[in-house]
């Protein structure tokens, strides 16, 4: 059997179902560059049928990348075939991914119909589809609770009429890792012709065992991995391909391999995050915020002197320059000095003995310190390198009124101000902004995020503005949100090209 496991991503379909987390065209073209940067195999790229976003979208996100195949989702019905073969004519490589429920469940309440039906339903899509493309894979709906004696049936069934891949998912999230691994089990050892297609995992984490129950379909024989950035998906989430991807760097001795190239998880995570407005939350592991956080000072300084001691992946090889340690007033002067060299801030003995004074001052107020706290207590703030720089903010807003903003800017040392109205505090602040930055500038996104529980920590903004056909990312983080939001559109406006 191959050790190569194939990594398919469905962020732009599956993942995408998540309520409020739509993505226009662009956005997906954005993501789906981002997938091929990481090395992903597949990308499904939308379903055609659905609706006239979706087709646009497989279109162009056909005509965006070059080497992953571009997958397209239809039901077993034949005009959902044509719609898919339509939307997939510029891809390089092409795969119509068709299928129909098997579960009695599905069998009886959503089809009202009968086993041996639904294996003519299922060939005939394969068959059909195969008269377009060389590649079709094939989905058993709720496969997890499908008898497996069925569903070995289906599976040799569908491999006959052609199909390259077949889709075992666990829909519902309902199966036990041990359940889901003899599944597949049974499949490589039933199925006559089984090794004519890949068998492939798609898991759902509403019980917390997707990534668990795709690591025992692996083990057992599967080799492609359906799989989501930061595991999003409806309901409870998909399996998280940062979590299979570094099983398998981590555990070397299983002896499976990806394409994937781990440096860029971190930044696909953020992008991801941001595009679709979902934090992160802040224990997910690989890519949350605390994965590689150490607040306990003994941990601290376990890290400091070997990363190994309490660390079994190098935050480098997911693409984090440095492990976060969180500073707390449990921290010592070594963890501080560390966080400030990592700031590329270098001081003296001197000098630190008196920023950790202030620090610990600090640490008594706070429950934990960040980055730019710590800078801002080592004079190096780096907001002081900006030539635009907030010099005030005043914001009149209330029930039943009209939020009015007053601002000044220093800009190169000059000082402006100005006034206007809008549609609450941050609108109305924004427009003051650009009545003294006189560009075309559009806001195209606007999170906040990561506000901690104490009423007075930093309020954390991110922003993207497009200027001049480029697209600019800040951040902003005050104990008021409002000049939050103008700090992280001012960051956007300094990153502006001359």
């Amino acid at each position: 059997m191959s050790d190569r496991l194939y990594i398919f991503d469905t962020t732009l379909r599956d993942g995408e179902q998540v309520p409020g987390c739509q993505l226009n065209t662009v956005e997906k073209i954005q993501v789906a560059r981002q997938l091929e940067q990481l090395g992903v195999d597949v990308i499904e790229a939308g379903f055609p049928i659905s609706s006239p976003g979706d087709f646009n979208s497989v279109i162009e996100i056909s005509k965006a990348v070059t080497w992953p195949t571009i997958c397209a989702l239809t039901r077993a019905v034949q005009k959902d075939i044509d719609v898919a073969v339509e939307a997939l004519k510029y891809a390089k490589r092409k795969r119509i991914h068709t299928g129909i429920g098997t579960s009695d469940s599905h069998i009886k309440y959503k089809f009202n119909s009968n086993r041996e039906e639904i294996i003519e339903r299922a060939v005939a899509a394969v068959k059909y589809a195969r008269r377009f493309v060389d590649d079709v894979e094939f989905y058993a709906e709720d496969a997890g609770r499908t008898e497996n004696e069925y569903l070995a049936r289906v599976v040799e069934a569908v491999i006959k009429a052609g199909a390259t891949v077949v889709n075992i998912p666990d829909t519902t999230g309902y199966c036990l890792p041990a359940e889901y691994g003899a599944k597949i089990k049974y499949l490589c050892d039933h199925v006559a012709g089984v090794e004519h297609a890949i068998l492939s995992t798609h898991c759902h984490n509403d019980l917390g065992m997707a990534t668990a129950n795709t690591m025992s379909g692996v083990l057992n024989g599967a080799r492609q991995a359906e799989v989501t950035i930061n595991g999003i998906g409806e309901r409870a989430g998909n399996t998280s391909l940062e979590e299979v991807a570094m099983i398998l760097k981590c555990h070397k001795g299983l002896g499976i391999t990806t394409n994937i190239n781990t440096t860029k998880i971190y930044p696909t995570s953020r992008m991801v995050s941001s595009l679709m407005n979902m934090p992160v939350q802040p224990n997910k592991a690989i890519v949350g915020r605390n994965a590689f956080a150490h607040s306990s000072g003994i941990h601290q300084d376990g890290v400091l002197k070997n990363v190994q001691t309490y660390e079994i992946i190098d935050p480098k090889d997911v693409g984090i320059d440095d492990n976060a340690i969180v500073l707390t007033a449990r921290s010592g002067r070594a963890a501080l000095k560390h966080r400030l060299s990592v700031n590329g801030v270098d001081i003296d003995d001197e000098k630190l003995d008196k920023v950790y004074q202030e620090f610990l001052n600090l640490a008594d107020k706070k429950k934990e310190i960040t980055d730019d706290d710590i800078l801002i207590l080592a004079g190096a703030d780096r907001a002081d390198l900006h030539n635009i720089k907030l010099e005030y903010l005043q914001v009149t807003t209330g029930k039943g009124v009209r939020s009015v903003a007053s601002i000044g800017l220093s800009i190169s040392g000059e000082k402006f101000e100005a006034a206007a109205t809008g549609n609450g505090p941050v609108d109305a602040a924004i427009k003051a902004l650009k009545v003294i930055i006189r560009r075309e500038m559009t806001l195209k996104e606007f999170t906040i995020q990561a506000i901690s529980k104490g009423s007075d920590d930093l309020g954390k903004v991110h922003m993207q503005v497009e200027h001049d056909g480029h697209l600019y990312y800040g951040f902003g983080a005050n104990t008021d949100i409002v000049t939050a939001s103008v700090e992280a559109y001012i960051d956007c406006i300094n990153k502006f090209k001359k």
